[in-house]
């Protein structure tokens, strides 16, 4: 079983810091797997084998001068929890408790950081303008104004910019250079040339060729990249506020009955599975559970992303962090801490926004060879404007080997995607809509073709009987009870529908399944059955033991009629009727003839035929898969606006069914819900699950709806092609960003038309430049869906 751990990583400035320390991961061979992004500043890391958190935090430290800090629950800890030893209800809070204090922190310090260096600069810009300012030389000699300059810039220099000197120094003894490295550079040699400067200049050793300092570019870019860091800082914040909202969802305290006989108010880390809780009205559910005891409704759109309460009856799961309407009601607490819903979809969501995108790989790998590329590109602007520059040469080469360096943001690049994904999943969540990773993201942008699958997608899967034909004796009872008899041993939903019919003994009406299965056992009207036999896609045989002796009897399609030689054709019309009414059709026969039909029909969902006109718009192509015959499928499809009908597969065939789409060259999305759509929602390019669904399906697939709305298919597809749209203009403006400023700030364009870049501007473009793309990102959150 893999384990995994999440580590903060405190002190990261660039994608290149990340890629640094990922690689230092690698080096270690019990990982199997390294994750270091930028956008969330984690790193995730698994393994198969127990995983030593101090000796990762031990080998980054040693190996790039970054501090990890493992992300763990600060929650305490309280007896009597399930899953295998203590685990706080409030883990999860714990966690980002601890996240949110060190990002606070951070933000703090860079906002004091940032405070001092404007007054500072404020100051220097002053100083470093006598031209406009002429009184300024009146009370201070040139000597004595540099001077004062050096005292002025060293503390915004190697305080305010402390953090890009640690990590270039961290960076440059394991051989390796980051945006950091390109910031310390540039300022630097501002900096010190200043100081080299004014100390001739107090000495009265300039030559007649007077050098000017350039202390107020140290200072300002120093300055400007630092509130560059504050603002991407704060809108980083912004971009993972989902999870923040989902956090603040979960109920504060709990009425605990205590021995089933005194209420109290418990904090809701106390509660473990298998209390019994009251809950009120107005109160949000503590924790996930089954009502025993009351009725209610429920608001559950905080989760599910569904506007609409819910009803719900004795039996009924409950979800945690939902709010009941209506009336009083005592449940069974079942899943707590961390297997509660709301912390797996948090989980879920997390590991989403920390995943990397196969579109980041471009990105990665520019960012590689990013620094190096522009050290050689500063270097050579130095040595060209040197010795072709025209008066004051050194300097000119200076100020345009500064401002190359200090354009260039590798930042813009590292944060395209990621940011995106973090608020495009952010953004999916908030509707129900649970992505599991940014790969899924991406894929699901590059759907052309849906294949749904009928049950449980397009209708309610709670079928239901609505007609029941008798042949021979004409005793419709008879014929349900023979069917009945077959199907109790089965789980599937129409078994269960015939079940609770013959338990409803002959009413029409649909009763709840669980009560009337019990209703049946108890009043005994079922026979028992022996040498059962269920036949894939078929239906079910056995022998029935009636009042008359066993009768060997089948129950299913058409297909099992054939297969048993029994004629049907003289019922055809009848068939014909029924299944194009969208019904499906059971038949029961002996050895010999026809003895009756029972026909099934599932409630078509309510948005089923608006979400499939919502894909239809959106350009994709949308197919109906079912096991029902060509008819039936055709009028279901008919309903909801379907024209491409999948029909008679058999669930072992629809992963090749999905195969053959894929074939053609589709890029397929297939959603599904049951246990047997496991291997098609594999075998798509994305696997969409139902959240009403099986834990299976849902395991299996790349997507998961929670609330079980099809609009929800339309939706995902919606938001994935507007994250990839966003994270294409990210990288587009990233790239073009640097490709261009770059030769303008190394001088390419001063020989043509006198255009050069200051290195203060230089310096405000590459601070705002990465702060433009998380701005961008977050354009996403006001994606109307």
């Amino acid at each position: 079983m893999k384990q995994k751990k999440t580590f903060i990583v405190r002190g990261m400035d660039c994608a290149s810091c990340a890629l640094t320390i990922e690689r230092a991961l690698k080096e270690m061979p019990e990982l199997s797997s390294t994750n270091v992004n930028y956008a969330t500043e984690k790193a995730v890391v698994e393994s198969s084998d127990m995983i030593d958190g101090e000796k990762i935090i031990a080998k980054v430290k040693d190996k790039t001068g970054y501090e990890l800090v493992e992300e763990q629950s600060l929650a305490p800890s309280h007896e009597g929890h399930q899953m295998g030893g203590p685990a706080s209800a409030e883990a999860p809070a714990g966690e980002h408790d601890h996240a949110k204090m060190l990002k606070q922190e951070e933000i703090k310090k860079l906002w004091n950081k940032f405070f001092i260096g404007a007054v500072l600069s404020g100051i220097i810009i002053f100083l470093s303008l006598p031209d406009y300012f002429p009184f300024i030389a009146d009370f201070l000699p040139r000597s004595a104004r540099f001077f004062l300059l050096m005292i002025l810039a060293t503390p915004v220099e190697f305080w305010v910019g402390k953090q890009f000197w640690i990590s270039s120094w961290a960076s440059i003894k394991r051989w390796n250079v980051s945006m950091d490295t390109l910031v310390a550079l540039g300022t630097g040699a501002a900096y010190f040339s200043g100081v080299a400067i004014t100390f001739l200049e107090v000495a009265n050793m300039q030559s007649q060729i007077k050098l000017d300092v350039y202390f107020d570019v140290a200072a300002v870019v120093i300055t400007l990249v630092i509130l560059g860091k504050y603002l991407e800082a704060k809108a980083k914040g912004s971009a993972s506020e989902a999870i923040k909202k989902l956090l603040k969802l979960q109920a504060k305290t709990a009425h605990l009955l205590h021995e089933g006989k005194h209420e109290m108010e418990v904090p809701i880390e106390e509660v473990k599975a298998g209390d019994i809780l009251i809950v009120k009205p107005g109160e949000k559910i503590p924790v996930d559970g089954i009502i025993i005891e009351g009725v209610a409704t429920l608001d559950e759109s905080m989760v599910t992303g569904e506007s609409l309460p819910v009803d719900k009856k004795e039996g009924d799961a409950v979800i945690g962090a939902t709010i009941n309407k209506t009336s009083s009601f005592k449940m069974k607490a079942t899943k707590v801490g961390k297997d509660s819903f709301l912390s797996q979809i948090v989980a879920m969501v997390e590991a989403a926004q920390a995943s990397r995108a196969p579109i980041q790989k471009l990105a990665d790998l520019v960012v590689s060879y990013f620094v190096p590329a522009v050290l050689i590109m500063a270097a050579a602007t130095f040595v060209i404007w040197l010795i072709f520059g025209e008066s004051q040469a050194l300097s000119f080469a200076l100020v345009n080997s500064i401002a190359v360096l200090v354009v260039a943001c590798p930042c813009a690049m590292g944060l395209a995607t990621p940011t995106s994904i973090m608020v495009g999943t952010g953004k999916a969540a908030e509707h129900g809509i649970i992505i599991r990773d940014a790969e899924a993201l991406e894929l699901a942008g590059k759907v052309d073709a849906v294949v749904l699958d009928k049950t449980g997608t397009i209708t309610k899967g709670e079928p239901s009987v609505t007609d029941v034909v008798a042949f021979l004796e004409d005793d419709k009872n008879k014929v349900v009870q023979y069917a009945a008899s077959l199907e109790k041993l089965s789980e599937h939903p129409i078994a269960q529908s015939v079940v609770a019919y013959a338990a409803s003994l002959g009413s029409l009406s649909s009763h709840p399944l669980d009560k009337a299965v019990k209703a049946a056992a108890e009043r005994k009207q079922l026979y028992a059955v022996k040498n059962f036999s269920a036949i894939p896609g078929q239906g079910i045989e056995g022998d029935v033991a009636t009042d008359k002796g066993d009768k060997k009897l089948f129950f299913g399609n058409a297909a099992l009629m054939q297969s048993k030689k029994i004629d049907i054709s003289t019922k055809q019309e009848l068939i014909e009727k029924l299944e194009n009414d969208g019904k499906t059709l059971l038949l029961l026969a002996d050895n010999q003839v026809l003895l009756g039909i029972i026909a099934v029909a599932d409630t078509i969902k309510p948005t089923a035929k608006e979400a499939i006109q919502k894909l239809r718009s959106l350009g994709l192509e949308v197919w109906l898969i079912t096991g029902d015959n060509e008819r039936t499928a055709r009028a279901i499809a008919q309903i909801v606006g379907i024209d491409k009908v999948m029909a008679r597969v058999l669930p072992q065939d629809k992963a090749n069914k999905i195969k053959e789409l894929q074939a053609r060259g589709k890029k397929v999305a297939m959603v599904g819900d049951g246990i047997n759509d496991a291997p098609a929602l594999t075998q798509a390019d994305v696997g969409i699950a139902i959240g009403t669904g099986t834990d299976i399906a849902i395991e299996s697939a790349d997507i998961t709806l929670v609330a079980g709305d099809p609009l929800g298919v339309a939706n995902a597809i919606m938001i994935s092609r507007k994250t990839l749209t966003n994270i294409k203009q990210n990288l587009f403006w990233a790239f073009i960003y640097n490709i261009l400023l770059i030769p303008v700030a190394a001088g390419i364009f001063w020989p043509l038309w006198g255009i050069l870049l200051n290195p203060i501007l230089a310096g405000a473009a590459m601070a705002f430049s990465s702060l433009s793309v998380v701005l961008n990102s977050l354009r996403l959150k006001k994606i109307k869906l």
